[in-house]
């Protein structure tokens, strides 16, 4: 049974390593994920899933690896050869930065039917004992003329019925194809969250586009 859940943003500039002289720009969004995976622990959750898009599905333990290298350095998280893409790299790093331990790491598809992320989200909520699910999802990166898809009129209505929806403990219905086209990156994850049912308790920690993607931070809580 699903019992909490955190939604983060995966961007390679979280990790200050990578940010360089510009970290403190995300200090904000860092506190906010640092308050997310507090309420995740706090909830007691007997297992801790990982769950975050990718462009193959896969299923990795506890022990699975990742490097941040490809994005400029070589930060790793977990021991071993890297494994993990870069949105569970990156929930990775999360957790271990509060000490948290966690159970298992899922990749979705960026491109996945709502059906296959719904089935996912039931299959890992089902589990026996309290779930705790760490969704790892960026919204749209067509927000303004800065952006990296640069600006679509309809990326800021999207972004936000997505974040209205997460501040009820709710996910909106996504359609993939729409999503691709606005760049956003979490849509599978967050359909994924939304198969994992669950009536939890939304707050909104942060949301902003720092750099013309939409980055929000919730927490839902029993």
């Amino acid at each position: 049974m699903l019992v909490a859940a955190a939604v983060c943003p995966h961007p390679p500039l979280l990790v200050p390593e990578l940010a360089g002289a510009a970290a403190p720009e995300l200090d904000e969004l860092r506190a906010a994920c640092a308050v997310a995976m507090d309420a995740l622990r706090a909830a007691g959750p007997d297992v801790i899933v990982v769950v975050g898009g990718a462009d193959r599905s896969g299923a990795y333990g506890a022990d699975a690896a990742g490097s941040l290298a490809p994005w400029g350095v070589d930060v790793r998280v977990g021991a071993g050869e890297p494994v993990l893409p870069l949105s569970l790299s990156v929930g990775r790093w999360l957790l271990e930065r509060q000490g948290m331990a966690v159970s298992g790491f899922h990749a979705v598809p960026f491109d996945a039917s709502a059906e296959t992320c719904a089935a996912l989200g039931e299959r890992l909520a089902g589990v026996p004992g309290r779930v705790g699910m760490l969704v790892m999802a960026d919204g749209s990166a067509r927000l303004t003329e800065k952006s990296p898809g640069y600006l679509d009129e309809r990326a800021q209505p999207y972004n936000a019925a997505i974040v209205a929806a997460l501040a009820r403990a709710e996910v909106p219905a996504l359609d993939p194809r729409e999503a691709a086209e606005l760049w956003v990156a979490g849509r599978a994850a967050l359909q994924v969250l939304a198969g994992a049912g669950g009536r939890l308790n939304g707050e909104i920690l942060y949301d902003d586009a720092p750099y013309g993607v939409g980055y929000f931070v919730a927490r839902w809580a029993e």
